[in-house]
């Protein structure tokens, strides 16, 4: 008989479990961009979606939650909060009228503007804490994640 204890379920799972580490991994890297950004009023997922905005013009709400991977109620969520901020506007789909689509507010684009040097530092900080090779295995992993989708 093995004097070595048989590992439980937890064990394994605590030692080896992916969601619980991207989960933690999320969390600290986004507080990252979160500390940064909060001087402007701006949240790291508010970020993106002014990102994504501003990158194609006018947009549905559900581009966004496919492009970002976030669920409609986030979006949505967001999304109003940006439009009271005045950085998002509402424009009407020419091909359903029933849809509504979102494009960037002059105050949205300069506070984009005004946000990069935030961003930048965030960025440098996150780089440092992955290391080159981490950022290069992120890198890879979302293009993976891509290609599967």
């Amino acid at each position: 008989m093995s004097s070595q204890k048989t590992k439980t379920t937890p064990d394994i799972i605590a030692r080896e479990c992916i969601a619980v580490r991207v989960r933690i991994l999320s969390r600290v890297i986004t507080k990252i961009y979160d500390e940064a950004l909060r001087p402007l009023g701006l949240k790291t997922s508010q970020m993106n979606i002014l990102v994504v905005t501003a990158r194609l013009g006018v947009v549905r709400p559900a581009e966004i939650c496919s492009r970002l991977k976030m669920d409609m109620s986030t979006v949505s969520r967001n999304v109003d909060r940006m439009k009271a901020a005045g950085w998002l506007k509402v424009v009407a789909d020419e091909e359903d009228a029933r849809a509504r689509q979102i494009r960037l507010s002059r105050k949205g684009s300069k506070l984009l503007e005004k946000a990069s040097p935030a961003w930048e530092e965030a960025q440098i900080k996150a780089k440092e804490l992955l290391g080159p090779a981490g950022v290069t295995s992120l890198l890879e992993a979302i293009e993976n994640v891509r290609r599967a989708a």
